[in-house]
């Protein structure tokens, strides 16, 4: 079939366009046809076309360009440009794995030219080799018939060139007859290519971990020699017996976006072996085993049996919580006009209009009090009031109790925004006492049920981990929130926030900032901290550093200013599982008086999570600025492995026992370079939760 079509020129020129008479004029026709299809076909007025047919019959041409464009800079070995459609255009986009007229794929194109770089770009994007090879004689035979047409048809072109009088007939035929010449060599080429290709070797290296208590983890690498062809996929065997027979189970992998392989379905507690093998268009090279050369499911629970630590605590809290509910439902909210001036009455707005409204509550100057101000913030803009204010109101302007725990039962009640009335009402109710802290407690509730009402939105953020105060006796308790840009809101007033920081500038007292003032000049700050604070790590084992420092009402942990959510930590290897065996080295390592091992031990270690353990310890103490001798008398918390989900998972390493935490006045000869800051401890606990 493949042959009919070559014999007839007319055929093929209306399956693809003819090809260049030069490669330059090749390089010339898909650069025009890639210029064409960057253009979106679905950004054109389709009223202009009559009909679906029309329609349909306008993206085919769309997706043939395209294809056709891929082809030529395939065939004309042309990286940057391959890369670029591949960047731009998805792989239906541009047709990637359909053959054209002589029944070759883009990548069939690249293996056989051996242009490396290229394969592995059309590889990465999902491209496949053509499926009518099924054998390296089919291949052969159809790269023969091939490069037998291509140059039966140039010694025809040739013969009718030399025998016709120059007209315009003779031109054409003369462009024909060098564009079939640079395609007979192309084929040559990759016939070539073909037939002195030879099977790959073994991939270079097979690492095998234990992922979980039913499954194992490969990682392989390519293989280092660079005289065979590319491959193009991966397969992974795995058996009991390590002669591997009888084969338990295989997987052939063709994406190789990241070579790594997980087994599942494994029975816990039994040795698996496993193999690599490579493949490329001469067939499949010989098999390269792991290392270690066998493993066993496992993990480090099975030690001694012990459950997840937060199995079941989230439904427990919400059953706890409905208790309490249950309880305080005969509740009636009832506010203590005597306890609030009349000014704090507000009502319950629906919507953002309140924020232009003349009646509005919020605050523009701070009078000595504890106040409450909420930051909403998309890209570069605020959100401000009618009058161009961060919206600001009064908690208490009376307010003399130790702030620190108020502050801290306040972060609790972010978690719970959507309750402040429920909360509200069993406050009330508690209120026999009167006793300043509930006072207090009561009046936040009430200032964020106003602020609630004003903006017309229940969820306030994050609460900022410290407050701001100034010389003039103003506290300000700050929230954060990111607005998403999908989420719409009525009559908002966005301003950029170096237009707000330059008005407030303008007229404020540079001798005297106020709490205000000071939160516009460290707005930026906050929201990259606020921003920084959502972020999640990335699968993985690390190790972290706890250091606490205590004060007198409150006790603060070390944590890195990127990743304020964490404890300062390094990533010692990407699997998070710890496997039984693994564990029960760690708690031998934990028997002994220097847990943390000399580079001699190494030596006679085989233990790959002893090596790892080495480097991270190491990169940790550079990180906190600690030298490395003192990591001698530094632990390895050995009660449990702290589990963040399924793909994250922390080992800690911690000071001695009397430096763990630094007291009051107490010097602390190691201080971290800069980068770090210390968190409230309930602060990063809640943080870590989010």
């Amino acid at each position: 079939k493949m042959t009919q079509q070559m014999r007839d020129l007319q055929l093929t020129q209306a399956r693809k366009p003819p090809g260049p008479s030069s490669p330059n004029a090749a390089k010339r026709l898909y650069r025009n046809l890639s210029g064409k299809f960057r253009v979106n076909y679905t950004s054109f007025d389709e009223g202009s076309l009559v009909g679906r047919g029309e329609k349909e019959k306008f993206r085919k041409s769309y997706l043939f360009q395209s294809n056709a464009a891929l082809f030529e800079a395939v065939e004309l070995q042309d990286l940057d440009r391959v890369q670029e459609m591949l960047k731009h255009y998805s792989p239906e986009e541009l047709d990637l794995n359909t053959p054209n007229s002589e029944g070759l794929l883009p990548l069939d194109i690249a293996i056989m030219t051996n242009n490396a770089p290229i394969a592995r770009a059309l590889l990465q994007a999902g491209a496949k080799e053509s499926p009518h090879f099924v054998s390296l004689e089919s291949r052969l035979l159809h790269l023969s018939t091939l490069v037998r047409e291509a140059e039966q048809r140039v010694n025809e072109l040739m013969a009718q060139v030399v025998n016709e009088a120059p007209n315009a007939d003779c031109s054409e035929k003369e462009k024909q007859l060098k564009a079939w010449e640079w395609r007979f060599r192309l084929y040559k080429r990759m016939k070539a290519g073909f037939e002195h290709a030879r099977v790959p070797d073994a991939p270079s290296s097979v690492h095998l971990s234990v992922a979980s208590s039913s499954s194992l983890q490969v990682t392989f690498w390519e293989p280092l020699s660079i005289n065979s062809a590319v491959v193009t996929k991966y397969k992974v065997e795995w058996s009991c017996s390590p002669s591997f027979s009888p084969l338990l189970g295989e997987a052939v992998i063709d994406k190789l976006k990241e070579l790594h392989f997980t087994i599942q379905g494994l029975v816990s507690g039994t040795a698996y072996h496993v193999r690599v093998s490579a493949y490329n268009m001469k067939g499949w090279g010989p098999p390269q085993a792991s290392t270690p050369p066998f493993a066993i499911p496992s993990n480090w629970r099975e030690y001694d049996g012990r459950v997840p630590r937060r199995r079941g605590q989230a439904e427990a809290l919400d059953h706890l919580l409905g208790q309490v509910k249950t309880v305080h439902q005969h509740c009636i909210c009832h506010e203590p006009c005597k306890n609030q001036p009349q000014s704090r009455k507000h009502s319950v707005s629906k919507s953002l209009k309140h924020l232009f409204h003349p009646g509005s509550k919020f605050l523009k100057t701070l009078k000595r009090g504890l106040y409450l101000t909420a930051i909403f913030y998309k890209d570069d803009n605020i959100l401000v009031t009618h009058e161009d204010q961060i919206p600001v109101v009064e908690i208490d302007d009376t307010y003399s109790c130790l702030l620190m725990q108020d502050f801290l039962w306040l972060t609790k009640v972010s978690c719970m925004w959507d309750e402040i009335l429920w909360l509200r009402q069993c406050v009330t109710v508690s209120q026999s006492s009167c006793s300043c802290i509930l006072q207090t407690r009561f009046k936040m509730l009430l200032a964020i049920s106003q602020m609630q009402g004003l903006l017309g939105i229940q969820d306030l953020g994050q609460v900022f981990f410290e407050p701001i105060k100034d010389k003039q006796g103003n506290i300000l308790i700050i929230t954060l929130k990111e607005v998403k840009t999908n989420q719409t809101f009525e009559s908002v007033r966005w301003v950029p926030i170096c237009k707000l920081q330059s008005s407030r500038k303008s007229v404020s007292s540079p001798e005297e900032p106020t709490a205000l003032d000071m939160l516009l000049i460290s707005i930026q700050d906050k929201l990259a901290y606020h921003q920084r604070s959502s972020h999640a790590l990335s699968p993985g084992l690390y190790l972290g550093y706890l250091k606490l420092c205590s004060a007198v009402d409150q006790i603060r942990v070390l944590v890195p200013e990127q990743l304020p959510n964490i404890l300062c930590h390094v990533k010692i290897r990407s699997n998070p599982n710890i496997s039984r065996e693994e564990w029960e080295w760690l708690q031998k390592m934990a028997s002994v008086e220097e847990p943390v091992p000399t580079e001699t031990e190494a030596d006679r270690t085989q233990n790959p999570l002893f090596q790892e353990l080495q480097v991270a310890i190491k990169e940790l103490m550079t990180l906190v600025n600690i030298p490395l001798q003192e990591a001698k008398d530094f632990r390895l918390y050995s009660q449990e492995v702290l589990d963040f989900g399924d793909q994250v998972s922390f080992l800690l390493l911690l000071p001695p026992s009397d430096d763990v935490c630094t007291a009051p006045g107490q010097n602390n000869p190691y201080t971290p370079r800069s980068g770090f800051l210390t968190l409230p401890l309930q602060i990063f606990e809640l943080g870590e939760e989010r």
